[in-house]
């Protein structure tokens, strides 16, 4: 199964609609509760690290027996300093954003908590790309 959802950049209504709408689908797929709320934090992390520093994105989520896998691709900024950004409490936020409540610098690292693989690249002036694979069964 592939489902591809559409975030829209500054629109923080609209944060968390796609981790919602996976949330709902894990269920319905009988996917373990403690699996679906790893995958929804990760991927909700991700989907406001898009709407907080990007243009805009889209997600792919696939879902298999095996996998779920994730991937989002933003048209943004980009991350200059991959390694610096995966450290807890880096944050490039605009004051904006953390006024809100977000852009504490805990987006990346609680995402890699929560998934088992997690790749990030990314370009600068160009965007980010973050794939996230979380297995249903043990490996």
């Amino acid at each position: 199964m592939e489902f591809v959802y559409e975030v829209e950049g500054g629109n923080f209504t609209k944060a968390g609609n796609a981790s919602s709408a996976v949330k709902k689908t894990m269920k319905q797929l009988n996917v373990d509760p403690k699996i679906v709320k790893r995958t929804v934090v990760a991927l909700y992390e991700a989907e406001v690290n898009i709407v907080a520093h990007a243009y805009g994105g889209v997600i792919t989520v696939n879902v298999n027996a095996e996998h779920i896998h994730i991937v989002l691709d933003d048209n943004g900024p980009g991350i200059p300093d991959i390694d610096l950004a995966m450290q807890e409490g880096f944050s490039t936020a605009s004051s904006k954003v953390r006024e809100m409540g977000f852009g504490a610098g805990m987006g990346l690292p609680n995402i890699k908590k929560n998934v088992d693989e997690l790749k990030v690249s990314s370009e600068v002036d160009k965007g980010t790309r973050v794939e996230m694979k979380t297995y249903l069964k043990n490996q």
